[in-house]
């Protein structure tokens, strides 16, 4: 088996008295999606810093291609690109000058800048809007432009954080579409996401932070068949919401979560349990279920059990 292209073992970082990563542990396969899940201030970001060399380590350590982030970072920044949920972009200048722009500091000869800007702008779909001012650019357009300028070397590893941050759906789509594009070049993404969606249609593997650690990682199927099924019921009368979550937890050995002003959702434990079963234990309680179904989780309900974040009926 190939070594991974993104490795980090053990890392540690501090800020004063705040322990943002606790000995976390990565490994990122070449030319895969990496979705980096966590709470805020799970160690997401610190992570991420230190896997593009923008900060140090405390303790452990990281490599890149083969190259140790902290001894060998100029190494490393030959071989990265880096994409931020704003837009690092140049609103007075036109997209095509940003691109040149950002060539020229990344020392490609006058020729060559104006070479990749314009093959990138006709690769993503920017060539009519090349000549405009970035000002007038959609917050999809902007957000592409951003993208593409993170490619201007052609990385190897691609670091996006938070990259469809208030897009609409179409201009999410467009990026989407992008970053599958660059992964079938053989382009490696770690991708840090608060749209769970995004996670779960975009990424091979996953990796849970929680508390400066990764608790999980596996694909979005294998951390969903982690948990199991899912029952959901929704009731004719919202004012039995409490004793029906007192028999599903009977049922179940789970406390349901609430879902909406009528209804409740509970784990599955592992063995067979029949919908006719459980809607007979709620009417012997004198509770009406308007509906009862079973369901795969969703990667939303993964997250919230892993990083044990939940809203319990008390």
């Amino acid at each position: 088996m190939a070594d991974p292209i993104v490795l980090a073992e053990g890392l540690h970082k501090s800020f004063g008295g705040t322990h943002a990563l606790r000995g976390l542990d990565l490994s990122v396969p070449q030319g895969t999606v990496c979705g980096v899940l966590g709470p805020n201030g799970a160690g997401k970001t610190t992570a991420v810093r230190i896997l593009a060399t923008l900060s140090d380590p405390d303790a452990g350590h990281a490599r890149i291609a083969g190259y140790d982030v902290v001894r060998e970072a100029d190494q490393v920044r030959a071989r990265i690109g880096l994409a931020g949920q704003y837009a690092a972009v140049d609103e007075k200048l036109t997209g095509r000058g940003n691109l040149r722009m950002f060539g020229r500091l990344y020392h490609l000869s006058r020729r060559e800048a104006h070479r990749r800007a314009d093959e990138l702008l006709e690769r993503f779909g920017l060539m009519d809007a090349a000549d405009r001012q970035v000002t007038g650019y959609s917050g999809g357009m902007r957000r592409r432009l951003d993208l593409i300028t993170s490619l201007i070397l052609r990385p190897e590893v691609l670091f996006l954080d938070e990259p469809t941050t208030g897009l609409d759906p179409r201009s999410r789509g467009e990026i989407w579409d992008s970053v599958r594009e660059l992964v079938a070049e053989g382009t490696t993404v770690l991708l840090t996401t608060q749209y769970l969606d995004e996670a779960d249609r975009l990424a091979d593997d996953i990796a849970v932070i929680d508390h400066g650690q990764v608790v999980a990682t596996g694909t979005p199927d294998e951390l969903k068949a982690t948990i199991g099924d899912h029952l959901d019921v929704v009731l004719e009368d919202p004012a039995a919401l409490r004793p029906a979550a007192a028999v599903l937890n009977a049922l179940t050995g789970t406390d349901p979560t609430m879902t909406g002003d009528d209804g409740l959702s509970v784990a599955l434990p592992g063995g067979a349990f029949r919908l006719a079963g459980i809607v007979r234990e709620l009417d012997r309680a004198g509770i009406a279920a308007a509906d009862v179904r079973l369901r795969r989780p969703t990667l939303d309900e993964v997250f919230l059990r892993l990083t044990d974040r939940k809203e319990n009926v008390a």
